[in-house]
């Protein structure tokens, strides 16, 4: 039986979504699941002992205990911070999505469940006209969608869910990220209208912490949310029972 799995995307660039990945895989890993990860396309990576690395896939590979070296995780790695299809053409390269496929199944066959992240949103071009949404359904994954809380968010959260099912996909739920300590009255509205509003249901509430690094921030909010109503949920929505 091959493994569960799900695609994660965002509104946008920079509302949290590797950071999400991340903490669904911690939860899972302390459930005795055995999770694979992968990020299939990475832009503006860096470079360490001449190879390019993704920090993103690093930090999914830590919170699932897989190994970040692992090929499989990390199929495209781009120099520029850039649209992946543009960042693939100044790298001499072209996405294949055969290849990302072929890297997702060997990561499904040796685990129990496998979480891909995108690059973005939906609409961010990878190759030759084809979308981050594309792959999803080239991947014949469920969506979930992760949104930031503040000013902006119903309309940009609404349209991502729109667009999803106008291409045929099914979206599993909204997490909204960083949620702020002492809310504003957008942010004190948005998980309602949200959850009304955008025909999918709201699975999480993903606080703001101050962290030293990123590892400890997703260990920080693996606890906080581990014992929540709302992650019982999420991990059912998403096929975790």
């Amino acid at each position: 039986m091959s493994a569960k799995g799900i695609f994660i995307t965002g509104t946008d660039t920079g509302v949290g979504k590797t950071v999400v990945a991340a903490v669904i895989a911690r939860l899972l890993r302390q459930r005795g699941i055995d999770v694979g990860v992968i990020k299939p396309v990475t832009s503006g990576c860096g470079e360490v002992d001449g190879r390019l690395v993704s920090e993103d896939a690093q930090l999914l590979c830590w919170a699932a205990g897989t190994d970040a070296n692992d090929r499989d995780a990390t199929p495209y790695l781009l120099r520029e911070p850039l649209a992946p299809s543009m960042a693939a053409e100044r790298d001499g390269i072209r996405i294949d999505f055969h290849t990302i496929k072929a890297a997702y199944d060997r990561l499904a066959a040796r685990h129990d469940f496998v979480i891909v992240e995108g690059a973005g949103g939906l609409m961010v071009p990878l190759a030759g006209g084809l979308l981050i949404a594309d792959l999803a359904a080239h991947l014949s994954l469920p969506l979930l969608v992760v949104a930031r809380p503040n000013l902006g968010t119903i309309n940009h959260t609404l349209l991502t869910t729109f667009a999803a099912r106008q291409m045929g996909l099914t979206v599993k739920g909204v997490v909204i990220n960083n949620y702020p300590v002492q809310p504003g009255p957008a942010e004190e509205y948005a998980p309602h209208l949200l959850g009304s509003l955008c025909g999918t249901a709201v699975l999480g509430v993903f606080p703001a912490r101050e962290a030293t690094d990123q590892q400890q921030l997703v260990a920080e909010l693996a606890e906080v949310v581990g014992n929540h109503i709302l992650t019982t949920f999420l991990l059912k929505e998403i096929g975790i029972a």
